[in-house]
C-alpha cells in the first residue's frame, strides 16, 4: 500500500480476541503497531496503523 512516504507493508496477527497490526515502512524499516478487537474491520485497523506510522515518520523526519 502506498502511503505519503512510499510503500507500506502490513502484518496482521491474531492474539486471542485481539488483532495486532504492524505497519512497516518499506524504505526505512520504521514500524508502528496497533491492537484492536478481532471484530474490528481489517480496513479500520489498517488505516489506524498507517496514520500512526505517518506520525512516526514526521516525528523522526523520514517524510
Amino acid at each position: 500500500m502506498a502511503g505519503t512516504g512510499g510503500d507500506v507493508y502490513f502484518e496482521f496477527v491474531v492474539v486471542g480476541r485481539q488483532v495486532k497490526v504492524t505497519a512497516i515502512d518499506a524504505a526505512s524499516g520504521l514500524e508502528a503497531v496497533v491492537l484492536g478487537p478481532a471484530a474490528t474491520p481489517q480496513s479500520d485497523l489498517q488505516r489506524l496503523a498507517l496514520r500512526k506510522l505517518e506520525m512516526r515518520r514526521q516525528r523522526e523526519g523520514k517524510v
